[in-house]
């Protein structure tokens, strides 16, 4: 969720309907993960000034910065599973993921 909301564009205004069909999520479970992810400081929830009925979501920089450690983490597990593979190894293997990648279903929108 914090990587959709961070990859949206600027004028794009998620709310609770959007940030659950982006990540494949019904709208009371989009509604949960985005009021824990506020509790914890993670996303701003605030009124839609278009429409005040409706929430806008947006990413604080705690949440970016979660991000960043995530992905640092997940980098550094990534080159220290690869380290004992060789150089023909590690290509196979990012040719077979990209194969994967581009067959995997996509969530319908």
């Amino acid at each position: 969720m914090l990587e959709v909301l961070e990859s949206a564009a600027p004028e794009t205004r998620m709310g609770i309907s959007e940030v659950a069909a982006a990540i494949g999520v019904d709208q009371p479970r989009a509604s949960r993960l985005v009021n824990d992810a506020a509790e914890r400081g993670l996303v701003l929830r605030s009124a839609d000034p278009r429409d005040a009925r409706r929430s806008v979501i947006a990413l604080t920089d705690a949440g970016r910065a979660l991000l960043d450690s995530a992905r640092a983490s997940r980098r550094s597990a990534v080159t220290e599973a690869l380290a004992g593979f060789t150089d023909d190894e590690t290509q196979a293997l990012a040719a077979l993921l990209t194969r994967l990648a581009a067959a995997w279903p996509q969530a319908p929108r």
